[in-house]
């Protein structure tokens, strides 16, 4: 009963640190406004049927009245399809940063509660995959499986989940050290309850931290998986293969680019002022 209510204390403290930090409370505004025109996309973008189909007669108009953010090549109206493609960041960064704590987290408690030569293993396979620098081994597992979105979320998620996996070890391993798990251990407490009662809410602090810097991110990632043509593909409103399609159209067409662009820039600092945020309130508590 003491852990619990310390542990809503917790919660009560974090959410009154979130309250009084001028950097959260614009990231989470940021972020609200992104959520909200992705759950209702078809209902703000001005244009949704210009998402997908084609009119050659509007290409490359500038911003106008009509279309805010002019309209691309394909005659597609800009600004609607970075509202759609909001959808598509967010899809993106909840699901591959879940899969890799998933991952990371796993490994991380197996490898720091029980350690020995299944600790090790897990140890040097996670090494390995750090050895590379993480977009590269996100492109080659990319062009692997394939150009799709849904083939970058599993590349990015077997390349992220290292950061976790070391991170709870770590915590683990000083966890372990604590007297009220020495007494549990005492007690007779089994290692699944030990594990998941008593090591892993203790883990959770620096986990939400390293989760909530990496969604901007896995934005960035996505986008240049994008970017380069081997993430997502024809005619999706993905915001990296926006500023792609756009970029052989500078400088005189320069709104293809351009606004997918600051999208990208609105999210991803978003993320980063609740990520910083996030981490100020962990190292005071």
């Amino acid at each position: 009963m003491s852990n619990r209510k310390a542990e809503i204390e917790q919660l009560k403290y974090a959410i009154f640190s979130l309250k009084k930090s001028p950097a959260a409370l614009i990231g989470i505004f940021m972020l609200t406004i992104v959520i909200v025109i992705a759950i209702f996309a078809p209902y703000i973008a001005p244009h949704p049927e210009k998402v997908y189909d084609i009119d050659i007669k509007r290409r490359l108009q500038p911003p106008s009245q009509e279309y805010i953010f002019g309209t691309d090549d394909h005659g597609r109206d800009v600004f609607s399809r970075i509202i759609f493609g909001s959808r598509i960041s967010l899809q993106v960064a909840v699901i591959v940063v879940s899969l890799a704590t998933l991952i990371g987290t796993t490994l991380g408690l197996v490898a720091g509660y029980y350690g020995g030569m299944l600790g090790n293993v897990i140890m040097r396979i996670t090494d390995a995959f750090l050895a590379f620098p993480p977009l590269v081994l996100a492109l080659c597992i990319q062009a692997a499986l394939g150009p799709s979105v849904s083939n970058t979320m599993i590349a990015l998620s077997l390349v992220w989940w290292t950061w976790y996996s070391r991170i709870v070890r770590g915590q683990v391993l000083s966890i372990k050290e604590e007297l009220y798990i020495e007494s549990a251990r005492t007690t007779g407490v089994r290692n699944f309850r030990m594990i998941f009662r008593h090591i892993l809410p203790n883990c959770i602090g620096p986990v939400l931290v390293q989760g909530s810097l990496q969604m901007g991110y896995a934005v960035i990632a996505t986008a240049s998986l994008g970017f380069l043509g081997i993430g997502a593909q024809e005619p999706l409103p993905e915001w990296g293969l926006m500023i792609a399609s756009g970029r052989e159209f500078l400088p005189n067409w320069w709104w293809i680019s351009t606004f997918p662009g600051l999208a990208i820039f609105w999210l991803v600092f978003g993320f980063c002022l609740l990520g910083d945020a996030i981490r100020d309130i962990y190292e005071r508590s």
